[in-house]
């Protein structure tokens, strides 16, 4: 290890809204875990006011009617504080319905099945998993020296470590992936976006999380659909798309902390290999402690750091003044260098760097 980074110090992170450290964040906007701060039933309604909006109408219908039903507030109650979140109670009811949910579904299972539902609430976490971050995190990596070695925190199934296996389509900029069968990402770009002439090289990868998905675990598979919300198809198909690319080609992902096993995991990366290490809605869900710890982590690693977390997440340096779009995350270098506006689920990204 050549050199070390020295990252900005965190203490002007602010406390954002998360949930516990053991629990790894939801599908939908910048705020979609559950603040402690405020009741239950003001997090509904803040879900359905502020995340749903254009994107799953369906699911904002349903988050304020539990943020009025008694009855579902009090089985949240019983829960652990970082177990009440929408996506999870969402994604638990779909997944013993077999379908999305409604209000008067969701009330049959709070009355017949509450054990069930909560067993599936307490076994799992919203690991949203979403192929198309790809295409946002790819033009950070152009101009790069390859090959890469890709070391990603919160991986879940992997699906975001394969980048170099999707095709992408900028705006009409293609770019083939090594995986003709995996799907094409299509991203729209705004401002100059650096976009590469051809795939980087990456020799090789790995992701952390404290409970690895895997793809070819047909129950792991059905539980990442589970957490997609209702009408938006695309998702849906490209979720399944990815999971069989990451069928084909497995990537490791290693069971454990982001902090405490981070060296470990990257230690085992080729010397000559230009180490990154990224994350997509992870750090919003940890405690401020334990961002600290992170950020000095990969600043003690010869490695480049990429952070795509919603604002306020990860600092910026005073120097930036940029005031950052509230439907949007930051996807950030080494701590400090604003390098676009990109959307939480990959469709666009807005290049100010």
């Amino acid at each position: 290890m050549s050199h070390h980074h020295h990252f900005p110090p965190l203490e002007m992170l602010q406390d954002g809204p998360m949930v516990s450290g053991r629990d790894l964040p939801a599908a939908g906007g910048a705020m979609a875990g559950h603040d402690p701060a405020v009741s239950t039933a003001a997090n509904y309604r803040r879900f359905a006011g502020r995340e749903t909006i254009g994107r799953a109408p369906a699911y904002g219908v349903l988050a304020a009617a539990v943020a009025a039903d008694e009855q579902i507030l009090t089985f949240l109650s019983a829960l652990p504080v970082a177990k009440r979140q929408p996506n999870l109670l969402f994604a638990a009811a779909r997944h013993l319905l077999g379908t999305p949910t409604d209000i008067h579904a969701l009330r049959d299972l709070v009355r017949g099945r509450a054990d069930e539902l909560a067993a599936v609430i307490r076994a799992r976490r919203t690991q949203t998993n979403e192929a198309a971050r790809c295409a946002t995190l790819l033009p950070a990596l152009v101009g790069l020296p390859e090959p890469l070695a890709l070391l990603e925190v919160g991986a879940a199934a992997g699906l975001t470590l394969l980048v170099d296996r999707y095709s992408y389509d900028y705006a009409g900029h293609y770019l083939p992936g090594a995986d003709p069968q995996a799907p094409t990402l299509t991203c729209q770009p705004r401002g100059p976006v650096p976009l590469p002439e051809r795939l980087p090289t990456v020799s090789w990868r790995a992701g952390i999380d404290l409970n690895p998905l895997d793809a070819a675990d047909p129950n792991d598979a059905r539980w990442l659909e589970c957490l997609l919300w209702p009408g938006e198809g695309d998702r849906e198909a490209r979720l399944q798309g990815a999971l069989e690319a990451a069928r084909r080609h497995p990537p490791p992902v290693h069971r454990g902390d982001l902090v405490d096993d981070l060296v470990r995991v990257a230690a085992s990366a080729p010397p000559d290999a230009t180490l990154v290490v990224y994350h997509s809605a992870v750090l919003a869900y940890v405690d401020t402690d334990k961002r600290r710890a992170f950020a000095a982590a990969v600043g003690d690693l010869d490695a480049v750091w990429l952070s795509n977390e919603a604002p306020g997440v990860v600092p910026l340096s005073t120097a930036t003044a940029t005031y950052p779009r509230a439907d949007s995350f930051n996807l950030i270098r080494n701590g400090c260098d604003l390098l676009a506006f990109t959307d939480p689920h990959g469709t666009w990204i807005d290049w100010v760097s």
